[in-house]
């Protein structure tokens, strides 16, 4: 299954909630990931431009799809960005495929 990395940051009232009553979100994290089919590997909270950062493994883009929106649609949460990560493999064969098509590309 291939593997996605979400970031986001936290609103002004998803904050305030956390000082009210701190939670630990890796658990949401990983409810959704399995609501989705997938499974949680990674959960940070990170300083500087995103609040937190997740690692997830997934059956495909569709569910890394349903995941974002569901995330984004809660009002809790801004700023999404979701990436796919690629093994070294996949970034292997993606290396092989470009060296062929590159000579196709017409020169300057």
């Amino acid at each position: 299954m291939p593997y996605f990395m979400f970031q986001g940051r936290f609103t002004h009232s998803a904050l305030k909630s956390f000082l009210a009553k701190p939670e630990d979100r890796s658990k949401a994290a990983a409810k959704l990931a399995g609501a989705c089919g997938g499974r949680l590997h990674r959960y940070y909270t990170t300083l500087g431009r995103y609040d937190f950062l997740s690692i997830l493994e997934l059956p495909d883009l569709e569910a890394a799809t349903a995941c974002a929106m569901a995330v984004a649609s809660g009002g809790h949460v801004g700023g999404m960005v979701t990436t796919r990560l690629l093994t070294p493999a996949e970034s292997m064969t993606g290396m092989a495929k470009a060296q062929a098509a590159a000579p196709s590309l017409p020169l300057p």
